[in-house]
C-alpha cells in the first residue's frame, strides 16, 4: 500500500504481489485481487466506450456486493468520479442527489431500478443507466440509454483518462439530518492516505480478514475496503 497513489493503484499493487490472494468474500464467493481487478479494467473500457469525459460523476446505488466495489474503483480508474449512495435512501432522496452532482451514468439493480424509474427523467444530466442482474431492460427512448452489466464489462479494454492523485475521486453525502444532504468531496491524495494511515493503525497484515459491517456510502464504511487492499 505505501506506493499507491490513485484509489485503484490498492487494488492494482495487490494484484501485482499475489494475483491469487483473496481480495474479496461476498456470501460463498471469493473473488481473487486478479479478478477484481480484470473486473475493473472491464468497467473502465465500458464506461469510456459510452463516452463518459474525466470528472464525470457516476453514482451507484446498490447494496454491498462485489459490483459496487467494482464500480467504486473503476469509475475512479477510468477518471470518473464514483457517488456511492446509501441503499436505505428513497428514490426522491436518490433524485437530489443526482442532480446536485450531475450524475452521467447510474448503476443499479434490476430491483432498485423499479423504485427509481419514476424519478430518473428528473435527472437531466444522466445519460447511461447500467443494471446489474437485468434480465430485460426497459424500451429504448428518450435520453436515457440501458445497459446490463455483463454486457458493459465485455465492451472491450481501453486506459482510462489521466489523472493524478490531487483529482476528485468521490463525493459522498452527508445523511441531510440537519437539511439536505451535501457532497463532500475526496480526492484520491485523501482516500489513499486515510487508508494507509487507519492499516498502519490497526497494524493490518495480508493474513487479516476485515469485516465490512457499515454502508459503503460512508466514509468510514467504503475505508472497511480502502484499508483491507
Amino acid at each position: 500500500m505505501t506506493d499507491a497513489h490513485l484509489l485503484a493503484d490498492l487494488i492494482n499493487r495487490s494484484a501485482a504481489r499475489n494475483a491469487d490472494a483473496i481480495a474479496l468474500t461476498y456470501g460463498k464467493q471469493s473473488i481473487s485481487y486478479g479478478a477484481m481487478q480484470q473486473a475493473i479494467a472491464g468497467f473502465v473500457g465500458g464506461l469510456l466506450s459510452l463516452g463518459l469525459q474525466r470528472g464525470e460523476r457516476v453514482a451507484i446505488y446498490l447494496e454491498k456486493r462485489p459490483e459496487t466495489v467494482v464500480a467504486s474503483f473503476g469509475a475512479t480508474a477510468a477518471g470518473c468520479v464514483f457517488v456511492p449512495l446509501n441503499p436505505l435512501l428513497k428514490a426522491e432522496q436518490v433524485a437530489y442527489i443526482m442532480r446536485d452532482c450531475n450524475v452521467r451514468a447510474l448503476v443499479t439493480s434490476s430491483e432498485r431500478l423499479a423504485l427509481l424509474e419514476p424519478i430518473l427523467p428528473a435527472c437531466h444530466d444522466l445519460r447511461h443507466v447500467v443494471v446489474t442482474n437485468a434480465e430485460a431492460l426497459p424500451a429504448a427512448g428518450g435520453p436515457l440509454a440501458w445497459l446490463r452489466w455483463n454486457d458493459l464489462l465485455q465492451a472491450g479494454t481501453q486506459s482510462g483518462h489521466r489523472v493524478i492523485d490531487s483529482d476528485m475521486a468521490a463525493i459522498l453525502y452527508t445523511s441531510g439530518s440537519t437539511g439536505k444532504p451535501k457532497g463532500v468531496v475526496l480526492s484520491h491524495r485523501n482516500m489513499v492516505a486515510g487508508a494507509k494511515s487507519v492499516a498502519s493503525y490497526l497494524e493490518n497484515t495480508a493474513d487479516d480478514t476485515l469485516l465490512a459491517a457499515l454502508p459503503l456510502s460512508f466514509d468510514a464504511g467504503f475505508s472497511q475496503l480502502t484499508t483491507a487492499f
